[in-house]
């Protein structure tokens, strides 16, 4: 009878501990499969702002405030752009003061909590940048999706796509260059976005099922005129590219992609979002293995690299990334471009967090894009 009851409790035991296992697997796959437009991942730390003066503002010292370049500072109810880092402003030995650029929304004062994006602009392109914009409606597969569309001259156009925790005011970076190469825009807001209809499931699919929103675009700007397109996506948005590039009924028109820190190994992103949650090591594989579940995203080698298969890749690709994304890993992004030289183009960019390639350095950014774009006119 003793041998029962034990046998009987190691049970219970082993039961108790897989459930719990699957609980935690399915929290830690939330960081990726639910990370909310808009918001800051886990992977970004909320800075406190110390002190304000004329054109300064010191921040919590912390890696993400030292980062070179320009950025959007976000809190829960302001939004700001903070230039470089001011070496010659007095620091104190816990704080990195920077330009303080502009106050775009709110107020900041001494004690808010804030933290870095690599939107800068927020509002639509006309109150945003100027640019005559019009708000249009993209038939898709879900319904109506949300997308802003600045005319242009060319028959090219270029699609631009956001990824993981931003909103379609992300691509408004590039917008004005796109814009001064007169460059029809159509600004994508995809399933899960404000304004769009939401997965069946509530989660994102990390490109796996959103690429049809760009299909729905691609398939927009061919009726509306475009002879061509370009696809421009940042981190999951990368990927739906990468997908619509070889799956697309239409992707002969597609003449060309630019891949921001794109999102080539799912699993790896999926882990590191999960890790900035502090989920212990042990649990990772259970997350991913969870997000497989939710999802139905491939898991084998065979399918997991199929978008990416360099030998599918049929137009030009531009990729921006570098080793300081800790969310979207470097290396398979110098895999793709030292498979395909004669296709894929790598801009390595030192020091630049995920999506967040432009911020670092916009001038080199632009001259890269226009180098890329010009024989695609």
């Amino acid at each position: 009878m003793r041998t029962v009851k034990a046998a009987a409790a190691a049970v219970t035991v082993a039961i108790a501990a897989g459930a719990a296992g699957v609980v935690a697997g399915r929290f830690a796959s939330d960081a990726a499969l639910k990370a909310a437009p808009g918001r800051p991942l886990p992977t970004e730390p909320r800075l406190t702002v110390h002190s304000l003066a004329a054109g300064r503002i010191a921040l919590t010292r912390d890696l993400a405030s030292g980062r070179p370049g320009t950025y959007g500072l976000s809190g829960d109810d302001s939004h700001a752009v903070v230039g470089p880092v001011l070496d010659t402003a007095p620091h104190s030995a816990d704080t990195v003061v920077r330009r303080l650029e502009r106050v775009t929304h709110g107020t900041l004062e001494p004690g808010d909590k804030a933290w870095f994006t690599p939107t800068l602009h927020i509002g639509n392109p006309t109150s945003a940048l100027g640019l005559e914009h019009a708000d249009v409606d993209v038939p898709g597969e879900l319904g109506t999706l949300p997308a802003w569309f600045v005319p242009g001259v060319r028959d090219t156009w270029v699609i631009t796509v956001h990824g993981l925790g931003a909103t379609r005011e992300h691509p408004m970076n590039v917008m004005g260059f796109l814009s001064r190469h007169r460059f029809p825009v159509l600004d994508l807001a995809y399933r899960g976005d404000l304004g769009a209809p939401r997965p069946p499931d509530g989660l994102n699919h990390l490109g796996e099922s959103e690429w049809r929103d760009v299909d729905a675009a691609i398939r927009y700007a061919v009726r509306y005129g475009a002879r061509r397109v370009v696809l421009h996506g940042w981190s999951t948005g990368a990927a739906m590219a990468l997908y619509a590039a070889t799956r697309s009924a239409l992707r002969e028109r597609i003449c060309g992609l630019v891949l921001d820190s794109p999102v080539l190994d799912w699993q790896a992103t999926l882990r590191a979002l999960a890790a900035a949650r502090r989920t212990p090591g042990p649990l990772l594989p259970l997350a991913v293995r969870a997000a497989q579940g939710r999802t139905g995203l491939h898991g084998d080698h065979a399918h997991a690299s199929a978008a990416v298969d360099p030998a599918r890749l049929r137009m030009p690709v531009l990729v921006f990334h570098g080793p300081d994304d800790t969310i979207a890993p470097w290396g398979p992004s110098r895999r793709l471009a030292e498979s395909r030289r004669d296709l894929v183009s790598l801009q390595t960019v030192p020091h630049a967090s995920h999506g967040a390639m432009w911020n670092v350095d916009p001038g080199a950014y632009e001259e890269a894009m226009r180098r890329f774009l010009t024989p695609l006119m």
